[in-house]
């Protein structure tokens, strides 16, 4: 997937679910779930039961979905994501080697940073997009809006503490789109296996992100 189809499916759905799973099924439940909401981006995160199996089942089950891979660390993580066909890489570092084993792949890959340094030089390595994380222990909506200002020209996904509340104020504020994990997937809703109304967080989400780019 090249770059621009990278930013065209971020500004489209303006979300990502992020799906940390401690059991292989669950993580298909979940899954399931939030595409049946609408939501299109679904990140499966590395330290989830057998996350390449499961990536690699959500290929074949999603197909209108797009599957990526999150929390990689190593370039042999990497290297394993991109062989069970992730399409795309979330790190929540910055560290130039993955970026360029990303690359080399033709797979989109978005590592983590937090300071205005950290980002651009995320940026120029050669990052799809970058993670601003963790986003509300920095000020949330109103530090990203800081950041917007001299570095508009990046595309930005603020994580780590993004929930359906102040999803809307982070888009507003500048960032392309946010990653969601434990507030689409509420405790409650999971051990009663309540998965309509996942699906109907992930639509309510969707609504609210919904916002007019003109």
């Amino acid at each position: 997937m090249c770059k621009q189809r990278w930013l065209d499916l971020l500004r489209h759905y303006r979300a990502i679910a992020v799906i940390r799973s401690p059991d292989l099924k669950l993580g298909m439940q979940l899954a399931h779930a939030v595409a049946q909401g609408g939501m299109g981006l679904i990140e499966i995160t590395w330290n989830s039961d057998r996350p390449a199996d499961l990536i690699a089942l959500l290929r074949q089950q999603l197909p209108d979905c797009t599957i990526g891979a999150g929390t990689l660390l190593t370039r042999e993580q990497v290297q394993e994501a991109i062989a069970c066909g992730a399409e795309f890489l979330f790190s929540p570092h910055t560290h130039p080697p993955l970026i360029e084993q990303a690359i080399s792949a033709h797979i989109p890959i978005i590592p983590g940073a937090l300071t205005p340094t950290e980002i651009v030089r995320a940026w120029q390595t050669g990052a799809s997009s970058v993670k601003v994380f963790p986003i509300q222990a920095v000020g949330g909506s109103h530090y990203l809006k800081i950041l917007h200002g001299p570095l508009g020209h990046i595309p930005l996904i603020p994580t780590g503490g993004v929930t359906l509340e102040n999803a809307p104020d982070l888009i507003k504020a500048g960032a392309i789109a946010v990653g969601l994990s434990s507030q689409l997937f509420p405790p409650s809703l999971v051990k009663t296996q309540n998965w309509p109304a996942i699906a109907e967080n992930s639509r309510q989400l969707l609504a609210k992100l919904a916002i007019d780019d003109n």
